[in-house]
């Protein structure tokens, strides 16, 4: 399962793929920025302020969710992939210095994970930066970043090459999921540094150079890990790189993954008071010239350049504190993974910057520049109140296990019941969807990726089982009811809350890419479900509620 799920993160962030349609603009050919075609207008003009560029400074590529498509489908089944394109980037290829990459609400993908695999598609030296109004994994962001490289170079980068950098993007996301994302790079990163550099062709000795990284890390791999991570390398060894190529991207990142705190902070200081040649001489470092303020508060953030910043936002864990544990391995979601970005720290906070940064060619910065309500959620994991325990998910980071201790043997039946339920509406399990349903023709209504399949799934469940534990002694009726049974009216709040359907209510962060009418199809199967398995429904509520008001007249 935890294959599978790193398959699918590939895609949350896919968003930035591109072949996609370029805006007519005054374009400088030098600088490129890529936009999600499922934005909003309003949200596009708040990457754009991000970006801290007009559109008479770059060129614009539009990506459309067909472009991720015809990119990603060889390595990613379609119905990962999604429906909706949201992710963008901004890139400006440079002289020299290597490939320096920043990341923003990518909570998946770090910048150093980009920065490797970019090099392997043949990128020399270029400034990168990613990031979506709102969070999502990011990790489907290199594909669109090569075609960015590409239109903004003029010159096409080798196809073997990119695809190679994609595959190493899977592998890595694969190894992440298991062993967390800073060791994954940093085996990947350094076996594939010492290939180039020494040349080395022999498979055995490639199998070594893996073990012994592995090793002089402790990152502790199986076979099947092993395997794939050597017979990726093995592809690049024939592909013939110059290690002085990659040399300052690949360095840049083992000390950024495998050094010690200390060395990073040290790095970072310095990086903090010092501009390398060819890297901002000009005044115009694409990196450090983004407007934060735009994206709202506690933003994921990563920068190659100060290695510190994955961890003072959370995104990446220590790696001390991740050492492959048996933790890592359980998966607490029953899960998925895609997702999720679990989206547990999705700030989606509105911005309130009012910044006249320009806008795209024939749009207008509405209100204040601030996002729409459904890019501008709330925390999308909130913190527990019901005894929930904290414990390692499958990408190192922090959720809850849900306590289910307190649930009498009838409850924790209804229980199980809402978790196949959600595994297979939510994460394309049939066979779950149809052992919930007890319907052999049922099937997932609307398709999510695994990440935020699993997310959604864990609301979900969440939600109900604050519902069975709080008990119904606590529920203040308000008239807006429509069960006879009051559990299923709280079950029925909850959801639409969930779902954004209440008045004053955002729906949760990894349902921001749906359409209003997917949200409210997802709704509608999901009290579905608990009508079938409370055994009542709506309309037979309204029918004994209009009986008992005739009789009463």
């Amino acid at each position: 399962m935890k294959k599978a799920k790193s398959m699918a993160a590939i895609l949350c962030g896919a968003c930035l793929v591109l072949s996609g349609t370029a805006v007519p603009t005054m374009a400088d050919s030098m600088k490129v920025v890529t936009l999600g075609a499922d934005l909003s207008d309003e949200q596009k003009n708040t990457m754009m302020r991000y970006f801290n560029v007009d559109s008479s400074q770059v060129q614009i590529l539009t990506i459309t969710n067909q472009d991720e498509r015809d990119h990603l489908s060889a390595y990613v089944p379609l119905e990962q992939i999604g429906t909706r394109t949201v992710s963008c980037a901004y890139v400006k290829p440079t002289q020299s210095g290597g490939i320096k990459v920043r990341t923003a609400n990518l909570n998946w993908v770090t910048c150093n994970m980009i920065a490797t695999s970019l090099s392997t598609s043949g990128v020399k030296n270029c400034e990168v930066v990613a990031a979506c109004p709102f969070e999502v994994s990011g990790t489907g962001a290199l594909t669109g970043i090569q075609m960015a490289y590409e239109t903004a170079t003029g010159e096409q980068l080798d196809s073997t090459k990119k695809e190679l950098a994609t595959e190493e993007m899977v592998v890595t996301g694969t190894l992440a999921d298991e062993v967390g994302k800073n060791d994954a790079t940093t085996v990947m990163n350094n076996s594939k540094m010492q290939v180039i550099k020494d040349n080395v062709q022999n498979v055995d000795d490639i199998y070594n150079i893996v073990i012994n990284v592995a090793q002089e890390n402790n990152v502790t791999l199986d076979s099947d890990q092993i395997d794939q991570i050597v017979n990726l390398l093995q592809q690049i060894a024939q592909q013939d790189y110059n290690y002085d190529d990659v040399k300052a991207t690949l360095e840049q990142v083992n000390q950024n993954t495998s050094g010690s705190s200390d060395e990073i902070g040290e790095i970072a200081a310095e990086e903090d008071n010092t501009v390398e040649a060819g890297d901002s001489a000009d005044g115009d470092d694409i990196l450090n010239n983004v407007d934060n303020s735009v994206l709202g508060g506690d933003v994921v953030q990563s920068s190659t350049e100060n290695p510190t910043l994955e961890q003072e936002t959370g995104l990446v864990e220590d790696n001390a504190a991740t050492d492959n544990t048996e933790e890592d391995s359980t998966d607490n979601t029953d899960d998925m993974e895609e997702v999720g970005e679990i989206d547990e720290t999705d700030n989606w906070d509105e911005t309130t910057d009012d910044s006249t940064m320009g806008t795209l060619d024939g749009e207008e910065t509405t209100d204040d520049g601030t996002l729409d309500a459904d890019s501008s959620d709330q925390n999308a994991e909130e913190v527990s109140n019901d005894g929930s325990d904290d414990t390692e998910s499958y990408d190192g980071e922090t959720t809850e296990e849900l306590d289910t201790s307190s649930l009498t043997e009838d409850q924790m039946a209804l229980f199980n019941q809402a978790e196949n339920f959600c595994k297979g509406e939510y994460e394309g399990d049939t066979d779950a969807l149809i052992t919930a349903m007890e319907d052999e023709t049922a099937s997932a209504s609307v398709t999510l990726d695994a990440e935020n399949g699993a997310t959604l799934s864990r609301e979900v469940e969440k939600a109900y089982l604050k519902v069975l534990t709080d008990g119904t002694d606590s529920y203040q009726a308000d008239g807006t009811e429509i069960y006879m049974s009051t559990e299923l009216n709280m079950v029925d709040k909850s959801m639409k809350e969930i779902f954004g359907l209440s008045e004053g209510t955002q729906a949760s962060p990894e349902l921001s890419e749906l359409s209003d009418d997917e949200r409210q199809t997802l709704y509608n199967e999901t009290m579905k479900f608990f009508e079938k398995l409370y055994g009542e429904s709506s309309e037979t509520y309204n029918a004994e509620d209009a009986e008992n008001t005739e009789s009463a007249e």
